[in-house]
């Protein structure tokens, strides 16, 4: 299971009950139902391992998860808040250490869960579940030390392979590379399986770097850390790669230009490969948006200006770029990074919105610079309905306001619709699956007191028992569900309940019995 880690004498005690050599195999652990169940009708399971088997001990988690039992009134949402919110410090920090090279470089190797790698997209997004309780602190078992390890790990990665999205333990670990494939991918540029988990490029992927980078930034004011190990470097290189991206697939004569990345997989699912020999789908020259091969949930676009990724990279190279400024001596590169999130932030404004018969101007989901769109959204984030969550606009904005009224209607096709629970789903996981992750999105984009507690009951009756957040329910049987250890999810409904604490407490204090 790696090194584990403390995060305050007080927990200190209890790691020498139990041996590393006892714990058992989370994915085994978390599909079982263990005691104490909760005290309410849905008896969710008790699902957080013993202190001595979790992977990172902090205290200030411990004591928010403590302080919460008096804000959540109902036993079943509070077992799972309880659960869930801590998962990936619990089970997922894999290892953490420092760099060969250099003592004072962190590095942190956060597996998304059941699957034994790191994603950029997914690892960001954990960190993110405890950005509230982040401070400015040098230490080696806080929060803000996952953060420090998390990036440098990230921005290795990113100079190494800037096209692909899941990756193998450091080196430094010595965590053996585990095999994704049976056949191997064929992809341009070629990166070893060594590094590389799996290199499908979605620029979400890059962007969570951006994103991870500006949360620290923004929680603990911490500059210096930025000026030292890669992260200028790594920068250079996503600014590199994406305006790369941004090529069409025709020259002006009508040639065919080659791209800097393509991918082809032997199988029988149409996501998981794209065609024209790895090329993709033809895309228009001189939008300014740039192309994703793949999409969050690891399938391949249909129409490669992926709108939701755009979104998310434009607004956190804009934010990443404050950094850049505040580096010293970076200047011109900060005001290349604003200058192209702006550049981006106008091609979205250009090709992402369509106006529709019946709902008027709303955001496509997928566009190609020569008219097709595909109108749709799809429950991983960056997603349409998750834009003012990751602070592309205002969730008043009333384009996102009709393109969220589409989103959460039949007229989406990926809307999942049933007895047991509503929310958009995906072809990742399936027809008829819904997410529990866009429920929560769902959540996070209202105000309305009704469609937020309507949502938080889907979520706490559809666990099957076992009180943890899954990938996909299916509409019709909550028994038929995808990934029971699914880390990132449940930091993210541990995030929505701690936001409701903020703005909607009132909704904390009813019963979901």
């Amino acid at each position: 299971m790696g090194r584990y880690f403390l995060g305050g004498a007080a927990l200190a005690a209890a790691l020498f009950s139990v041996t590393v050599a006892d714990c058992p195999d989370y994915s085994a652990y978390s599909q079982q139902i263990h005691q104490p169940v909760s005290s309410g009708k849905y008896q969710l399971s008790s699902m957080r391992p013993d202190p001595a088997c979790r992977t990172f001990n902090s205290s200030i988690v411990e004591d928010t998860i403590t302080s919460m039992a008096s804000v959540i009134k109902d036993p079943d949402l509070y077992r799972l808040f309880q659960n869930s919110f801590p998962n990936s410090l619990d089970t997922a920090v894999k290892w953490k250490g420092v760099s060969a090279d250099n003592p004072e470089e962190e590095l942190t190797f956060l597996i998304t869960g059941d699957i034994n790698a790191m994603w950029l997209r997914d690892s960001a997004n954990q960190m993110q579940s405890y950005l509230s309780l982040v401070k400015a602190d040098s230490s080696s078992d806080s929060l803000a030390s996952l953060y420090r390890g998390v990036i440098n790990l990230q921005a290795r990665y990113v100079i190494e392979a800037p096209h692909c999205n899941s990756f193998q333990p450091p080196v430094e670990s010595g965590l053996k590379p585990v095999q994704n494939q049976v056949l191997p991918d064929i992809f341009t540029p070629p990166v070893s399986n060594q590094t590389v988990f799996e290199c499908k490029y979605e620029l979400d992927s890059i962007a969570a770097f951006l994103e991870i980078s500006t949360n620290y930034f923004q929680a603990t004011g911490d500059i210096e850390f930025f000026r030292k190990f890669q992260w200028v470097d790594a920068i250079n290189t996503i600014l590199d790669a994406t305006q790369a991206l941004l090529i069409g697939t025709y020259a002006s004569n009508g040639s065919v230009n080659t791209v800097p990345y393509t991918w082809q997989r032997t199988t029988t699912v149409g996501t998981e490969t794209l065609d024209n020999n790895g090329r993709g789908n033809p895309v228009q020259a001189g939008t300014g948006l740039v192309r994703s091969a793949f999409r969050p949930s690891d399938d391949a676009t249909i129409y490669q200006l992926f709108i939701p990724a755009n979104m998310m990279f434009s607004r956190y190279l804009d934010s990443a770029s404050e950094i850049m400024a505040a580096i010293g001596g970076q200047r011109n590169t900060a005001n290349q990074m604003h200058n192209f999130a702006q550049s981006i932030r106008t091609a979205i404004s250009k090709y992402g919105i369509i106006n529709d018969n019946a709902y008027g101007e709303m955001y496509a989901y997928e566009v190609d610079g020569f008219g097709s769109r595909s109108l749709m959204d799809d429950a991983n984030i960056p997603s349409l309905l998750s834009a003012p969550f990751f602070g592309y606009l205002n969730i008043s904005d009333p384009i996102y306001q009709t393109t969220r009224k589409f989103i959460l209607s039949e007229d989406n096709p990926y809307f999942m619709r049933g007895p047991v629970i509503n929310a958009v789903g995906g072809p990742h996981a399936g027809l008829g699956q819904a997410w529990p992750m866009a429920s929560i999105m769902r959540i996070f984009t209202s105000s309305d007191d009704q469609e937020i507690t309507t949502a938080l009951k889907e979520i706490v009756s559809t666990t099957d028992g076992l009180g943890l957040i899954h990938e996909s329910i299916n509409s019709f049987n909550q028994a038929i569900w995808t990934r029971q250890w699914f880390s990132w999810a449940n930091g993210l409904f541990g995030q929505c309940i701690l936001d409701l604490q903020q703005r909607k407490p009132e909704i904390l204090q009813q019963s979901f019995q």
